[in-house]
């Protein structure tokens, strides 16, 4: 593959006297970088052609003696990297020529944002957002082993391309969604900025790459769903407590991450005399104040001197996400409801059935939620109009209209 390097005024960036800044523009493997030459000219005294100076002084020989010897520099640095055997681009020989340090891996740079989540969690950050950074690495080493051979590349490879091509890695070879495949590049894009911030790369390749978030089927319980689910009788003790767990998160709109740590301390009683939950999200760090239903309530009293609630100084005696999503499986089975119950479901089914569909204010519930945004908690809103319609729908065919 043949390496090019041409002198170009930089026309976007014109002095107060006309004059253009000229640069070294580098082409090779597709890639393309300019390098400054640290002179300027007028258009009047440029040879387009040539790509110098239109000798009419002594200074213009001088400069053009000057850019002669940045052009044969380049392509000596060039030169030692062909013989040197290495993988190397357009931006190592433009780091080589400014004496800047050797290009620091992708993996690399992904292996110390890794390390600053784990020395962080519990200040910021939870131990399930390391686990799903590791995940996005491990798809990352397996993009570069799979399809360009290699076990690492200089992160100023990281381009438009690599982008789109490991985009296409993901959807092709693991059948992911859209908006997983967008979670991946969410965490890569995070340590692209690192990196910028670190001075490793001047700007992110995400300002060109954009992946869009697609709307998600936010499924949820209807009312009779809810009620069928609080008032079966069960007699196994684990379903039980899992249930009321679940039922707690429907009234309160918590996350799972927020209830696992809710802790005696978060139940306040407020000017109004009622008991209300005063928590900050683990997710997003917003502060949500909740007040307690009467059958929330009823919940914390059934479960204030459990021992395993008061051993760990919380209000619920809560298992593992994954478990307690497994066990919901069984209880959907027993209800006689034909959804995947998960605890995130629970909490959809507040911002609709509980709080939205019964006229709380778009603006209350996302409040209570802790959305930073309005337009997260409309999702729901959408959600609820496409179910009305569907419902509206059903009425029709029955009716014959």
């Amino acid at each position: 593959m043949r390496f090019y390097s041409n002198f170009v005024l930089r026309k976007s960036r014109i002095g107060k006297d006309g004059s253009y800044p000229i640069y070294l523009r580098l082409l090779f493997k597709g890639r393309r970088v300019d390098l400054s030459s640290g002179m300027r000219c007028i258009p009047k005294n440029w040879d387009e052609v040539h790509q110098v100076f239109y000798e009419l002084t002594d200074e213009a020989q001088s400069s053009n003696q000057r850019l002669r010897k940045v052009k044969t520099s380049v392509v000596d640095i060039y030169n030692r990297f062909v013989s040197s055997g290495k993988e190397f681009d357009v931006v190592d020989i433009k780091n080589e020529f400014l004496g800047k340090s050797e290009s620091k891996g992708m993996l690399e740079v992904f292996d110390y944002y890794l390390k600053t989540i784990e020395n962080n969690i519990g200040h910021g950050y939870a131990f399930r957002t390391l686990k799903h950074y590791r995940v996005s690495r491990k798809k990352l080493a397996e993009f570069l082993k799979k399809k360009l051979r290699k076990k690492e590349i200089p992160i100023t490879s990281v381009d438009y391309n690599f982008l789109n091509q490991f985009d296409m890695f993901l959807k092709s070879e693991y059948g992911v969604h859209q908006n997983t495949a967008w979670n991946y590049h969410k965490h890569l894009k995070r340590v692209m900025n690192l990196a910028v911030s670190m001075g490793h790369l001047d700007k992110s390749p995400y300002n060109q790459f954009k992946t869009k978030l697609e709307q998600a089927n936010r499924d949820f319980l209807t009312k009779d769903e809810l009620h069928r689910l609080e008032t079966k009788e069960i007699d196994l003790d684990r379903l039980s407590i899992v249930r009321d767990i679940f039922v707690f998160a429907c009234y309160t709109g918590l996350a799972y991450s927020d209830i696992s740590k809710l802790s005696p301390d978060h139940i306040q009683t407020r000017n109004d005399g009622n008991q209300w939950i005063i928590i900050n999200r683990t997710k997003t760090k917003t502060q949500c104040s909740i007040p307690l239903f009467p059958n929330a309530i009823e919940i914390l009293e059934r479960y204030s001197d459990y021992p395993e609630s008061l051993l760990k100084g919380r209000v619920l005696p809560v298992a593992s996400n994954q478990k307690l999503n497994s066990y919901l499986k069984e209880l959907a089975n027993i209800c006689g409801i034909n959804k995947k119950l998960t605890m995130h479901m629970a909490r959809h089914t507040f911002a609709t059935t509980v709080t939205l569909s019964n006229g709380v204010p778009i603006e209350t519930v996302s409040k209570i939620l802790g959305h930073k945004s309005l337009k997260i908690t409309q999702i729901y809103a959408r959600v609820l109009e496409n179910k009305i319609s569907e419902d509206m729908m059903q009425l029709k065919n029955k009716l014959g209209m």
